[in-house]
């Protein structure tokens, strides 16, 4: 009796139990899976605005650009204290750092940023120095085959304004570190390695940067101390994409006739109009009717003589005249007035001066 006890209860307790480690390895399996869909921070650019003088009270001020919802902080060597940058916009990540007495800070002091997102942190050393006319860390000579840059292109994008793209891309010695320096952009653009010596990045051009067409984009690989440039010999912009406007060579004073109008103002009669038509109608009137019905018709005659009367003098003196409508260079519209026909039609090219208007030949 005692053995027929024991197994329903080693049996019940094994149901209970059984659901319970499958749960658990369920949830410890789901861990792994959730930490490897955590994404991984990935650092952009990095920029400073250089100063004249590292004297206390001087602020410097960084920008890095990345992957957005992440952590940035920098650490300045010489300085006593770390710097934590603000998300201004989604991947931009603005700080500034202001120099105390007790900082020890000099042109080429290194700047490491770190970007964290969950436990996962991407580093970077600035390249650039804190002080004007200093310049860029010059490349260390270092035993070892050189990096070499094989090829650098992009593909140029329609228009160099705000929000468009430009595509970089860079092939060479596999395992080093691209950056660009485009001209009228302030800072350096990263290309991470995407296959083993290919490294490519999509720059997003900023309303602030002055990128034209023939700005200038010098490519630097780094291979541990090590350095090779090359600079790309490519316009920005398309080929077929329109030149931009120049304002300064637009002459200011000619434009194309928009619209010839011929306009109509009509004249007021005067008294002499009303008299006489008031006369000529109650003649006219006396001669209908008697009697009262006589009366009467003069008094109409009159009235409708006098309306008849001034409206004919206010049409003998009504007038004509033309109005030239020309649509200026930059974009503004004038008007010029004529007493007769003025000559021009529209599409014709004029020239406006001191309000008088010519062909343009």
């Amino acid at each position: 009796m005692k053995m027929h006890q024991r197994f329903p209860a080693k049996a019940m307790a094994a149901a209970v139990l059984l659901p319970l480690a499958m749960l658990c390895g369920q949830a410890q399996s789901q861990i792994p899976a959730q930490a490897g869909s955590q994404t991984t921070p990935r650092i952009e650019g990095f920029n400073v605005d250089e100063v004249r003088r590292l004297v206390p009270g001087t602020e410097l001020s960084f920008e890095i650009f990345g992957t957005p919802g992440g952590q940035a902080t920098l650490r300045i060597d010489g300085a006593q204290r770390n710097l934590s940058l603000t998300e201004t916009e989604a991947g931009q990540y603005e700080g500034v750092y202001t120099i105390t007495s007790r900082d020890r800070i000099v042109a080429r002091s290194p700047v490491t940023a770190n970007l964290r997102i969950g436990n996962q942190v991407e580093s970077l050393v600035l390249n650039e120095s804190l002080q004007i006319g200093v310049g860029y860390h010059g490349p260390k000579m270092a035993p070892g085959p050189m990096p070499k840059i094989n090829h650098f292109n992009v593909d140029p994008a329609a228009e160099l304004k705000g929000g468009n793209e430009l595509y970089f891309s860079v092939f060479g010695t596999p395992g080093g570190q691209v950056d660009l320096a485009i001209q009228g952009v302030k800072g350096k653009v990263l290309l991470p390695e995407v296959a083993s010596g290919e490294y490519t990045s999509t720059y997003t051009i900023r309303n602030r940067d002055r990128i034209v067409r023939s700005s200038v984009v010098t490519a630097t690989m780094r291979l541990g101390a090590r350095v090779s440039t090359a600079t790309l010999g490519k316009a920005l912009q398309s080929a077929d994409a329109p030149a931009p406007l120049d304002v300064s060579r637009m002459c200011q004073t000619c434009g194309t006739v928009e619209s010839v109008n011929l306009i109509q103002v009509q004249g007021e009669g005067g008294y002499l109009g009303t008299i006489g038509g008031g006369v000529v109608g109650a003649i006219l009137g006396n001669q209908v009717g008697q009697g009262n019905g006589r009366t009467a018709a003069q008094i109409a005659g009159a009235l409708g003589g006098a309306y008849a009367g001034r409206a004919l003098e206010g049409k003998s003196r009504a007038s004509n005249h033309y109005e030239v409508v020309v649509r200026m260079h930059n974009g503004t519209a004038q008007t010029i007035s004529f007493a007769a026909e003025p000559g021009f039609k529209v599409g014709d090219k004029v020239k406006i001066s001191a309000g008088v208007i010519a062909h343009n030949l």
